[in-house]
């Protein structure tokens, strides 16, 4: 029997609204040494996104070198398999691995290529073996896929998503031809999966995956057993399929992700079959918090903060706020009156979302204007038209009396 643990989206390094959150990822770190242990796990998968940035600091190296090293002195036996995400450089992730291929750590960042051109999936097959050294199962250890890392298919009508399953068709058919009676078949993936629930930020991430390209779980034969999968930081089953999961992110990445359940799925592998599938919930050691509940006008959202109770914990475990405000206009000196109120409650502002009444949804009446059209209008016409299609408010008489000056000042000066 062998024993996987699955995490991914670490994101090392990331700056949550420019706070460091080298605490809220050491105290992560921390908790999975002590899970790996707990728990007897024999294999850890780690699905891509490492780092935060392609480039990451050296305190961000050393953190996750460091876990690595304390993994394997804790656990002689344990096997690590990480491949790179669209947030890692593959080739930085890569660097030392010969040196670590040694303690039976995979890093697995490119694909490579034989001198034909053609993908050798023999370097992506990762062995891993039981605690007597026999080859128990086979791992499709793939990184998130590049243009020019999948097969080029003839006459395609999407070159990414029918790329990208060719990809996993030649890889499983790569590991079934090393298998042997008895032997198991997983994999691993940084991707978007068709169906998935995304936040925020995934939506985002989702444009360098190709824009609306997805795979689908078809694109994983029938017999791979797991499907270790990362980029989307929502945990979650694919396709109604129990073995084909996202782990999602460790750590909240966005304000979205505030209900999240953090997780890391844990499953055993026993004679070609899956056991025990179940996750395991990852600590909050630093709470994000939103107030008010719903966008309210500003008198409210000051009152809300002041009767907000003192979180008395250590500083650097000071909730993330979002402070959620609905305007009618601008709000000179918002931010001032927000800090204010927040003064002495040790709460660590790091967004201030703010909707306008009714110019949330948009306006039924928008016009596209042409160049022409646009040249006809006087500057205060063209500031009427923008207040009011963002504010859903015409312009106060103040504003107009500044603009007016302003615009004054600006053609004595041109004269």
């Amino acid at each position: 029997m062998i024993r996987i643990l699955h995490t991914a989206d670490w994101h090392i390094g990331q700056l949550f609204h420019e706070y460091d959150r080298r605490y809220e990822h050491q105290q992560f770190l921390n908790w999975l040494l002590e899970t790996l242990t707990a728990r007897q796990i024999d294999v850890l998968l780690i699905s891509g996104d490492v780092f935060d940035l392609s480039n990451p600091s050296a305190a961000s190296v050393k953190m996750f070198y460091s876990f690595l090293n304390k993994a394997v002195k804790q656990n002689p036996k344990l096997q690590i398999i990480a491949t790179a995400g669209n947030h890692d450089s593959a080739s930085r992730l890569e660097s030392p691995k010969p040196l670590l291929e040694s303690s039976n750590i995979h890093i697995i960042g490119l694909v490579q290529k034989d001198k034909d051109g053609a993908i050798d999936y023999s370097k992506l097959t990762i062995p891993i073996k039981d605690k007597q050294g026999n080859t128990v199962l086979w791992c499709i250890a793939a990184p998130f896929l590049r243009m020019g890392d999948y097969p080029s298919v003839a006459n395609s009508s999407n070159p990414y998503t029918e790329g990208v399953n060719a990809f996993y068709k030649e890889a499983y058919d790569y590991a079934a031809s090393q298998k042997e009676e008895g032997q198991t078949i997983i994999a691993m993936g940084h991707l978007h999966a068709q169906q998935a629930e995304v936040g925020d930020l995934d939506k985002t991430e989702r444009l360098i995956m190709g824009g609306v390209e997805s795979i689908s779980a078809s694109a994983f034969d029938t017999n791979i057993r797991y499907v270790a999968l990362g980029h989307i930081h929502k945990a979650q089953r694919i396709g109604g399929k129990e073995h084909i999961r996202y782990s999602g992110s460790p750590l909240p990445m966005s304000f979205s992700e505030t209900n999240y359940k953090h997780q890391v799925i844990v499953f055993d592998v026993t004679a070609d079959k899956i056991e025990n599938l179940h996750s395991i919930e990852i600590p909050v050691s630093v709470p994000l918090k939103r107030s008010p509940a719903v966008h309210s006008i500003i008198e409210e959202v000051l009152s809300t903060l002041q009767q907000l109770e003192i979180f008395k914990g250590e500083n650097h475990t000071a909730p993330y706020l979002e402070v959620r405000v609905l305007l009618e206009g601008p709000e000179p000196g918002l931010r001032h009156k927000v800090e204010t109120a927040l003064t002495g409650k040790n709460y660590r502002l790091a967004k201030i979302d703010v909707r306008y009444g009714k110019s949330t949804s948009k306006s039924k009446g928008q016009t596209v204007m042409s160049s022409e059209q646009l040249n006809q209008l006087q500057p205060l016409e063209v500031l009427d038209k923008v207040y009011q299609s963002k504010y859903d408010n015409p312009v106060p008489k103040d504003l107009q009396k500044l603009f007016q000056q302003v615009a004054q000042e600006v053609n004595e000066s041109e004269n």
